[in-house]
């Protein structure tokens, strides 16, 4: 290992234009990287290493709870347990994809993009898992049973499809339509959150024209700030815009992008638990709670589909050419 020298980093002029990032002006990694460099250069300080951590250490911590989960009473074998361990794989899955996703990127453009793709699928799962879990868990006690809840899941399996769909055909925008690029990756998250949302927007409404008694509610808000503010330094890429050159290792958009959304999923598991067990007893009946097989179904129907666009996106690079390496 003493032996292995690590990847030689390059300013922003030194890389093709699909690897440049606004505001990032230095500590790029080489853009043909071997799977070797890639791994050494996770313990080495470039412009991504915060972000490979920012979520490889807190996938660890969903490991963790959703062993404890699966240990626990009850566990497997609690019929009200299954939208949460759903819920729990997918927070445990896209931490990880995106981890891997920025540790991989470098080994040539087609791999960049085939990493990304299964990075978006991750994310759309959350989507999905967080439906499953709001679903069983949060609904407001008037909706439980209702028309629109029993819609609520498939509308949800449908926006994981078009998410993985319209995030994974973005990729092949962003060279010559970077800001279309960016604002239809945007659109494929902000779209399911904001649908998947719906049930806890109303119990926001409730809270504010009716008193408010729910515990989890205070939670609620804490997860829904930081969704809000993750999207937001997503989009604005901030603090790197207003200085660039001055956070190209620590301190970008990316990174506080990553550490932000990491935060509001530790809030929204924290409150999806407390509603699971304040709530268990106002809501769905056990006979009408979704089976481990209709929640592991609707899963398996979006990985499938997932995989599949994966797939497509992925023969379709080879029409893509390969940018020159400066």
């Amino acid at each position: 290992m003493l032996s292995l020298k690590l990847p030689r980093l390059l300013s922003i002029n030194q890389v093709p234009k699909g690897y440049q990032e606004q505001g990032i002006l230095f500590g790029y990694r080489p853009p043909r990287s071997s799977a070797a460099d890639c791994l050494l250069s996770v313990f080495q300080m470039t412009n991504e290493t915060l972000n490979i951590w920012t979520h490889f250490v807190p996938t660890w911590y969903f490991v963790w709870t959703l062993v404890g989960r699966l240990q626990g009473p009850g566990g497997r074998e609690d019929p009200h347990a299954w939208p949460l361990l759903a819920y729990l794989l997918t927070c445990c899955v896209y931490p990880l994809a995106s981890s891997c996703a920025h540790t991989f990127s470098t080994m040539s453009t087609r791999t960049r993009h085939i990493c990304y793709f299964f990075d978006y699928a991750a994310l759309s799962m959350y989507s999905l898992g967080s439906a499953l879990a709001y679903s069983a868990y949060i609904f407001p006690a008037e909706w439980v049973n209702s028309t629109f809840h029993h819609c609520y899941v498939p509308i949800a399996v449908f926006n994981t499809v078009v998410s993985t769909s319209l995030s994974c055909y973005s990729r092949f925008l962003e060279v010559e339509w970077p800001r279309f690029s960016k604002a239809s990756r945007m659109l494929a998250f902000v779209y399911p959150y904001l649908f998947d949302s719906i049930p806890l927007f109303y119990r926001f409404y409730l809270c504010v024209v009716e008193s408010c008694t729910d515990a989890a509610i205070l939670v609620h808000y804490k997860h829904t700030i930081f969704a809000f503010l993750t999207c937001f330094i997503f989009a604005s890429h901030l603090p790197e815009r207003l200085a660039p050159g001055h956070f190209d290792y620590i301190g970008h958009s990316h990174q506080v992008f990553h550490v932000c959304g990491i935060i509001s999923t530790h809030f929204q598991m924290e409150a999806i638990m407390m509603d699971m067990a304040e709530r268990r007893d106002r809501l769905l009946p056990a006979s009408l709670l979704p089976s481990s097989l209709q929640t592991l179904g609707s899963m398996g129907i979006c990985m499938a589909v997932s995989l599949a666009v994966i797939g497509l996106c992925s023969m379709s690079l080879r029409f893509m050419p390969e940018p020159p390496q400066r």
